[in-house]
């Protein structure tokens, strides 16, 4: 079985990228972390980077899983290659880009683009916002799923990955204690739904709230809780329409034997308990 140990960084393909860090500073409250010919590194805590926009197709998405090390990840490519899933060995300067030790890319069933890399960097100095978003860290992200069933059994199965909860047949699963660091949510094509922030109180999601309306950033939901987790949230479009989410208060599973994941129908308070509802989703009305 594959160990992730947590979500390492998210790469977006950008065709801007002047737009993308001008969205990441004024808006999202991230820190340049360095660019390179055609890489724009963000920090969101005291890792090197969280998130790395490179010049190109912004439908070429990836995201990186932290193994524990050099024997782990050959045990990772040996069980995905004998399980038909191709296996790129990332070359030195590919890793330098990444910031990692060394990687290896893969996509699972769906499609998604997967890294799993040993030894990304970490930053001495401290996390410095570009603005005052009251960030703690990147956390965790959705993953569009063709088939959420057969991708929650690769995940599950084929990786470490336990289901938290479920949401009609969206699977909510963590890596480590927290609640959740992937959902899979049904979609028609590989892809990344949504990537998500920690932040360090209620009211920073609050504050934001008002400050990316009056910078005409659009919110698709909240302010709101969500009863699975126990988060308060905001979520907004950045560039390319990717989805980035503020919460705090996400639970966290305390007893790994005894936890049972629960079923909640896909419905609008199953996403919020307070009554906002995710603009352009399809949900029944209570």
């Amino acid at each position: 079985m594959i160990q992730l140990k947590d979500v390492s960084y998210v790469r977006l393909g950008s065709p801007d990228l002047e737009q993308a860090e001008q969205f990441a500073t004024t808006c999202l409250g991230l820190q340049i972390a360095g660019s390179g010919k055609a890489d724009l590194y963000l920090r969101s805590d005291a890792r090197a980077h969280t998130l790395c926009y490179t010049e190109g197709d912004p439908r070429r998405q990836t995201v990186g899983f932290e193994v524990e090390d050099e024997a782990s990840l050959q045990d990772a490519a040996s069980t995905l290659d004998a399980l038909g899933h191709a296996v790129h060995a990332g070359t030195a300067e590919e890793a330098e880009r990444r910031k990692v030790k060394s990687f290896i890319g893969f996509r699972d069933p769906t499609g998604n683009h997967i890294e799993l890399v040993v030894r990304p960097e970490r930053s001495g100095r401290r996390y410095f916002a570009s603005r005052d978003a009251g960030i703690t860290g990147f956390s965790h992200v959705g993953l569009n799923s063709t088939d959420p069933a057969r991708d929650e059994l690769f995940w599950t199965q084929v990786c470490n990955a336990r289901v938290s909860d479920r949401i009609g047949d969206i699977p909510l699963m963590r890596v480590n204690a927290i609640h959740h660091t992937i959902a899979l949510v049904r979609a028609p094509q590989a892809g990344i739904q949504h990537i998500n922030h920690q932040v360090e109180s209620s009211d920073d999601v609050l504050r934001s709230y008002y400050f990316l309306n009056d910078k005409r950033v659009p919110i698709v939901f909240g302010p709101g809780r969500h009863p699975t987790s126990g988060a308060r949230f905001l979520y907004f479009s950045g560039p390319d329409g990717m989805i980035f989410e503020y919460s705090v208060g996400v639970d966290e599973i305390e007893d790994e034997a005894t936890h049972r994941p629960r079923q909640f129908g896909f419905e609008p308070a199953s996403f919020c308990m307070w009554g906002s509802r995710p603009a352009g989703m399809a949900l029944p009305s209570t």
